[in-house]
Order: structure tokens, then C-alpha cells, then sequence
């Protein structure tokens, strides 16, 4: 008797594999071993890429909160330990996006957290 093989599912496998690789270039989009490395790469990166974007994204609102507080004679250490002090419970995202964009708003968490 025959060996049955079923090649409806690998076909279909290897199918979502290069439909996965589409915009890639030359042999990285349509050869299917190749497809299968550089999707499953492609996928190392993105995940841990997503961590460090967060990461980025923290440093970068820390600069920018440090930027704002220096224009009144402090520091960004001064700054969040005077914060938690006073109970003000606005994280760094909304600080920085306040610093830069609103600048009377954030003005006057700084006179806040001085007195």
C-alpha cells in the first residue's frame, strides 16, 4: 500500500511561512528555507525590541522631565523624591508629555512640590 502523505497541511504551512516573508528581498522572500530563517530572526527581533522600546521610551522621558525642572533650580532626583513626598502620583510619560506641551500646567506641579 502506498505511503499517504498529506500534503494539503505542509503545503499550507509553508504557504503561511512565505505569505509572512512578503516585502522581503530576492531569495529571503521566496525560498522556503531561507523564508523560514529570516521570518523566525525577524521574530526574535521584534520581540525583544518591543522591551527596549520601552526602555527608550523611559530614558527619553526622564531627559525630558530633567529639562524641564532645571529651568526652576532643581534636578529630576529632586524632583520625583519631592513628588513622592507630596503624594503627586503622575507618571513619567504624562510629566514629560506636560513639559514639553504644557508648560503652565507643569509650572505649577513644580511650585507645588517646592513649597
Amino acid at each position: 500500500m502506498p505511503r499517504s502523505v498529506n500534503h494539503v497541511a505542509s503545503r499550507a504551512r509553508r504557504k503561511k511561512i512565505l505569505k509572512q516573508t512578503k516585502g522581503n528581498y530576492l531569495a529571503r522572500r521566496n525560498v522556503y528555507t531561507v523564508a523560514k530563517n529570516t521570518l523566525e530572526k525577524g521574530l526574535q527581533y521584534a520581540y525583544r525590541d518591543r522591551k527596549t522600546k520601552k526602555r527608550n521610551f523611559r530614558a527619553l522621558w526622564i531627559q525630558r522631565i530633567n529639562a524641564g525642572v532645571r529651568t526652576f533650580g532643581m534636578n529630576y532626583s529632586q524632583f520625583m523624591g519631592a513628588l513622592a513626598k507630596n503624594n503627586i502620583t503622575l507618571n513619567r510619560k504624562v510629566l514629560a508629555d506636560l513639559a514639553m506641551n504644557n508648560a503652565e500646567a507643569f509650572e505649577a506641579i513644580v511650585n507645588t512640590v517646592k513649597k
